[in-house]
């Protein structure tokens, strides 16, 4: 990476290359142009975040969370392969936790596929426990995990 990661929320703009990024890391079950259209139009409630470097603008990642009372959901948490195991991942899930704390939430939940090591790794460091599996969640019959953390925890 040549430059800093800089955070923004995504816009409409950015619905092209967060297309191309849903298909190359989620090749069995991308997220459409059309689901993207409707996430970023459910604000207030949905709150997306893209991560841009510096001056070229390209994309690192991308992540979204779902505000939802006390408890926030992580909707998807995406970062670039040529960007991956750089700390892009935590930032943005970081800024995540931020928001959902500013928005009074006070835990966070999300699903990761059971044989996504570097997923399951980034939230144990942060503090994420499996709570419960969703056996054959995904289209491949792969088992979901589901994790939560509560915020309080974080200082």
């Amino acid at each position: 990476m040549s430059g800093q990661a800089e955070l923004r929320p995504a816009t409409w703009r950015d619905i092209p290359a967060l297309v191309d990024l849903e298909r190359q890391l989620f090749p069995e079950e991308p997220w459409s142009e059309a689901a993207l259209w409707a996430e970023l139009a459910g604000r207030p409630r949905r709150c997306y975040l893209v991560a841009c470097e510096q001056g070229s603008g390209r994309l690192l990642g991308y992540a979204g969370l779902d505000l939802a009372g006390d408890v926030a959901d992580v909707m998807t948490l995406a970062v670039a392969p040529g960007s991956q195991g750089r700390g892009i991942g935590g930032i943005l899930l970081e800024s995540l936790h931020d928001r959902a704390r500013s928005a009074g939430a006070g835990s966070m939940m999300l699903e990761v596929r059971s044989g996504n090591e570097a997923a399951r790794g980034l939230y144990a460091a942060r503090g994420y426990d499996e709570v419960r599996s969703r056996a054959g969640y995904y289209r491949s019959g792969e088992d979901a995990l589901v994790l939560r953390k509560e915020l309080s925890s974080d200082v």
